[in-house]
């Protein structure tokens, strides 16, 4: 352990210690569990052609054509199914010409991509393979399924050559020590090379995050499916980029905190406190920068009014019961836009997180802007959602159009319920200027101001209300959609555009980067 990083030892340490002080002594495995269980039936299948491959991928140019054409080459194999997020290095057209069938994935994310390949798999069983794999031995698929074919087995695991990864030891096999003895055994609990039986898996709760993979273990094993683990050699993967390790980690504890919870095996209030504190830490600016990957050119949007047709808030308040109050606190104009923020915060409390994210998703996106999105990323673009209202409603709807992040301020859960406490995004404040007060502009301020190579050098903002204008400003090439204030249109700096098609036709197809 003397190599090992010291923010991933002290993640363990926390996690070893709160679970001493939670569950203390009490023997795990006796106690109760509150998951009902699934009746598994048999499936009859065929000897030949009775699986279907599902392949979650995004910018997988360099080898998706390559495990395509591997999966297909297996017997087993009865289609491949490539569930595409959005790729913009031509992965959708490279898997459809190897021969797969490519579907675009509902939202971003690989648990998203996972879930939206089963309803259309034409077999009883499905084998999930990663787009980034090579080495692999002939017929992995065939033996994946060898233990449902005989009836050993409703959920199979891979186990291969090489070592778990970093979170895989130091965070994920511990907890599972400690809350799941019963699965602590497999290798790669976090694996992505898995088989199962299509109706257990339509029971399943698939995770939007980097927890998917052993969530999925875990709730198939507490509705009582048979497990299995089958050794398909050694293989090469690429590895997360070392920024990301810390969110990996945090993310797997907290599926694995949660399932222990619904087992029965742990009480997490004050545990939960902290992840979601954590989960705020995703909207910070720092976070977000380290993610550019060298790329120069920015594209902010506004969110209420511009990718969504309607304001966040409303929807909310019209969904929750309050939107009489909103309105009332919307008209006035007295205070400041800080403590006109704390007041409608206080009015979603005891209003449950669920409630924020379903209307998140339900909320009607503007015709095109998920192809304008892409075309922009294709451009070298780096695409942010930049927002005056919550994080927990700008990330999904950020991953919805499939950009590269979100920026907005952060409402405080305990216990998944809405304390009624706002914290304003530390991004949106002018770091020279500490009495400016708040404005959207100091995230553009803020990516300009990035000392890391290569500088960004071309920035694109699109708004459609006066909240955005001191954005537009300071940006290189300034859009309203649609603009909802005279200043807007008066602004000859400001090109007025009314639908995302018809900025998308005056892209310049020369601007197309690799």
């Amino acid at each position: 352990m003397a190599n090992t990083p010291k923010w991933f030892s002290n993640l363990l340490g926390w996690l070893l210690e709160k679970a001493r002080q939670v569950i203390g002594n009490l023997p795990i495995e006796n106690k109760p569990t509150r998951v009902k269980k699934l009746d598994i039936q048999p499936v009859a299948i065929g000897l030949k052609a009775y699986a279907t491959v599902v392949i979650p991928a995004l910018n997988e140019a360099k080898r998706i054509s390559e495990v395509v054409a591997y999966a297909l080459s297996d017997p087993a194999t009865a289609e491949v199914i490539v569930v595409d997020d959005s790729s913009i290095d031509g992965t959708a057209e490279l898997a459809r010409l190897a021969g797969a069938t490519v579907m675009i994935s509902s939202m971003l994310g690989k648990g998203a991509s996972m879930h939206d390949g089963v309803a259309p798999a034409q077999s009883n069983v499905l084998v999930y393979l990663d787009g980034d794999l090579t080495g692999l031995k002939s017929g992995i698929i065939t033996d994946l399924c060898a233990p449902i074919l005989r009836g050993e087995a409703d959920f199979v695991k891979a186990k291969f050559g090489r070592g778990g990864g970093r979170v895989t030891e130091l965070t994920a096999k511990p907890m599972l020590k400690i809350f799941f003895p019963e699965v602590a055994h497999f290798s790669q609990p976090l694996g992505g090379i898995i088989a199962a039986r299509k109706p257990l898996l339509q029971a399943l709760s698939f995770e939007d995050g980097y927890g998917v993979d052993v969530g999925l273990l875990l709730d198939a094993h507490l509705l009582g499916a048979k497990l299995a683990e089958v050794d398909i050699g050694s293989l090469d993967h690429d590895s997360q980029p070392l920024h990301d390790l810390t969110l990996m980690a945090n993310e797997v504890g907290r599926v694995i905190f949660a399932r222990a919870k619904t087992a029965g095996r742990l009480h997490v209030e004050q545990v939960a406190a902290m992840y979601e504190s954590q989960r705020q830490a995703a909207s910070g600016i720092d976070y977000v920068l380290t993610r550019r990957k060298a790329r120069q050119r920015l594209l902010l949007i506004d969110m209420d009014g511009t990718v969504t047709e309607s304001r966040y808030a409303v929807e909310l308040a019209r969904a929750t019961g309050h939107e009489s109050a909103l309105m009332q606190m919307l008209d006035d104009n007295g205070g400041d836009s800080a403590t006109r923020s704390d007041k409608i915060a206080k009015l979603f409390q005891y209003v449950h997180k669920r409630k924020f994210e379903q209307v998140a998703r339900d909320m009607t996106l503007r015709s095109g802007v998920i192809e304008f999105v892409n075309q922009m990323r294709r451009r070298g673009f780096m695409v942010g959602l930049v927002s005056d209202s919550y994080f927990v409603a700008a990330e999904i709807v950020r991953r919805r159009i499939f950009a590269d992040f979100a920026m907005a301020h952060t409402i405080r859960f305990d216990n998944d319920v809405c304390a009624g406490e706002i914290r304003i995004n530390p991004a949106f404040y002018n770091l020279q200027d500490k009495n400016s007060g708040i404005c959207k502009s100091n995230v553009l301020r803020r990516f300009l101001n990035d000392l890391t190579p290569p500088a960004i050098n071309l920035t694109w903002v699109i708004g459609d209300n006066i909240n955005d204008l001191q954005l537009m400003q300071l940006a290189d090439r300034a859009f309203a959609i649609d603009p909802k204030s005279p200043i807007l249109r008066n602004e000859p700096f400001i090109t007025q555009i009314e639908s995302f098609e018809e900025l998308l036709a005056m892209l310049p197809n020369h601007e197309l980067v690799a």
